[in-house]
């Protein structure tokens, strides 16, 4: 299958699969999550000494996963507002829906030109982290 698109300034997948695949018209992105693309580092995470996380901040997530997404649509062609469907998964929905809703507003500001989006909450990502998001862009031919 071709379209595959890997992007280096993006923090590299967890499994066996790329940032993104165009395919036609649309672009459609992998689960993107907030970890740091230099070092691997979930912002806002503080741990235990035994590793397990004691604390998280969800608007340091947010604004870390928003920025990957934008780091995988710059390496495709696209730019942030090519975006049409976001899918978000929070793994506490009663804590960390308000703050997330809140950085959402922060990044897109008028509703009529947001893409569409639909929120889950889910009991766990495959890293620790609080958030991640499912794309869907329009393709820049």
């Amino acid at each position: 299958m071709s379209g595959a698109i890997h992007a280096g300034n993006a923090p590299k997948a967890v499994g066996h699969y790329p940032h993104a695949r165009r395919v036609g018209g649309l672009l459609f992105l992998s689960g993107i999550g907030p970890r740091d693309p230099a070092t691997n580092a979930i912002p806002g995470n503080e741990y235990f000494a035994d590793g397990r996380v004691q604390r998280y901040d969800i608007a340091a997530q947010a604004r870390a996963v928003f920025a990957n997404v934008r780091a995988v649509l710059e390496a495709s062609g696209a730019r942030w507002e090519d975006l049409v469907d976001v899918t978000v998964f929070l793994t506490d929905m009663e804590r960390d829906f308000a703050g997330y809703n809140a950085i959402w507003a922060e990044f897109f500001p008028d509703p009529a030109n947001a893409p569409c989006r639909t929120t889950l909450g889910i009991t766990a990502l495959p890293t620790p982290i609080a958030i991640e998001l499912k794309c869907v862009a329009v393709a820049k031919e």
